[in-house]
């Protein structure tokens, strides 16, 4: 009797399953996705997409595969798969049915979006969540949220919807198109959308821990923002001269050596309450202005900052998430196309995708992370899920 218990044990289907494709046929890709992830019910299935891909295509043959399967997702600036850090790919996580209750809503026109717009849609959900409920809601449910990544609005929804969803921990990721800050977009009900954000509360059988880390540690050396365009994250004037000369004389470099890998290797952070979140710079502007991924004012004061060891970094993370929820069955990670820019830089790559791979990490690099109502850069930020039979 006991050996029978332990083979339907060992047989019962996981609670989440996982794909990754690096085929480009977009036809040829949604079926191999359908075919690893649909082998039980599932209440949804999360991808995220090189930008690479033809969307129209892409986006016409998910959904003629899958059907009413729910199923979101977002172009991403490189994604995290299976193998570690990965490029022009999909990956792809399938929620089964049995262990997760999920609401899924997309709002477009994100300058449009207000404060009661965000009570409606939470309130809404919850209660959609609360009639298909796995677990009670308060202490098993999460929310992610994917974003239009060029949308300058992430501080704003963040704000709104983390102040209606109350004790439910809040995160995400904002979409990127590998580096040209052209077009950034999320999937929903069968097509791509920008100006838009997707959220998803998420109810669960299994423990989950929601984390953010960051390498980052602050020096002595001050710029201050004498001029800004906060509507557009634009810094004007760094110490009363043009952003990018000053920034670039910090580091002893040219205007013109200036690029996403140096603003990588020297950020820039502000001080909140006591601690230092970075706020790191986009591009340079014809104007020699600044343009930042997060949130700048004029008045602030940026501190350098010089990056810390990212692969110890997520090794001390990983080693305290398995002491409280044990070994994770599934990492959903949001992690800064910085400290990939930085991992590259360093030859830390495979050391880095070794440990993503053995803590079982699907997500994507981000143009910003959103973490409990803050957009943040340069983080990995994520929740991991540990198995629905683990006691702690």
């Amino acid at each position: 009797m006991l050996a029978t218990q332990s083979i339907a044990a060992q047989a019962a289907p996981p609670a989440v399953l996982t794909s990754d494709c690096h085929d480009r046929d977009v036809v040829a890709a949604a079926a191999q996705l359908y075919r690893q992830l649909v082998v039980q019910p599932l209440s949804l299935v999360l991808f995220f997409c090189s930008s690479q891909y033809d969307l129209e295509a892409l986006s016409k043959a998910l959904k003629q595969r899958f059907g009413d399967i729910p199923l979101v997702g977002c172009t991403t600036a490189g994604e995290i798969s299976s193998e570690g850090y990965t490029h022009g790919s999909i990956t792809a996580i399938g929620f089964s049915a049995e262990h997760f209750a999920i609401e899924v809503a997309l709002f477009n026109k994100l300058a449009e979006f207000s404060f009661s717009d965000a009570q409606s849609l939470v309130h809404g959900m919850l209660e959609g969540c609360r009639q298909k409920q796995v677990a009670p809601i308060m202490g098993h449910s999460f929310a992610l949220t994917l974003l239009d990544g060029l949308s300058v609005r992430e501080e704003q929804l963040m704000n709104m919807l983390n102040a209606h969803l109350g004790s439910i921990p809040l995160l995400g990721g904002s979409a990127g198109d590998d580096l040209h800050f052209r077009d950034t977009q999320v999937y929903y009900q069968g097509r791509f959308h920008s100006d838009a954000a997707i959220l998803i509360l998420v109810n669960s059988r299994c423990p989950f821990e929601v984390f953010s880390i960051d390498h980052l540690v602050d020096t002595d050396d001050k710029l201050v923002v004498t001029e800004a365009d906060s509507a557009q994250r634009r810094v004007i004037e760094l110490n009363a001269a043009p952003a990018a000369e000053e920034y670039a004389q910090a580091l002893n470099l040219s205007v013109d050596q200036l690029d996403s890998r140096v603003f990588a290797m020297n950020p820039l952070s502000v001080k909140i309450g006591e601690r230092y979140y970075s706020r790191a710079i986009q591009k340079v502007n014809d104007d020699l202005s600044l343009t930042f991924y997060c949130a700048v004012e004029t008045g602030i004061v940026l501190t350098r900052s010089r990056c810390g060891d990212l692969a110890e970094g997520l090794e001390t993370l990983f080693e305290g998430i398995k002491r409280k929820i044990g070994p994770p069955q599934l990492v959903v990670g949001y992690d800064c196309i910085f400290r990939r820019l930085e991992s590259e830089q360093r030859s830390l790559n495979a050391r880095i995708s070794t440990v993503l791979c053995d803590n079982r990490v699907i997500g994507f690099n981000t143009y910003g992370e959103q973490f409990n109502g803050m957009h943040l850069n340069q983080t990995f930020t994520g929740v991991a899920l540990g198995g629905p039979d683990y006691d702690a």
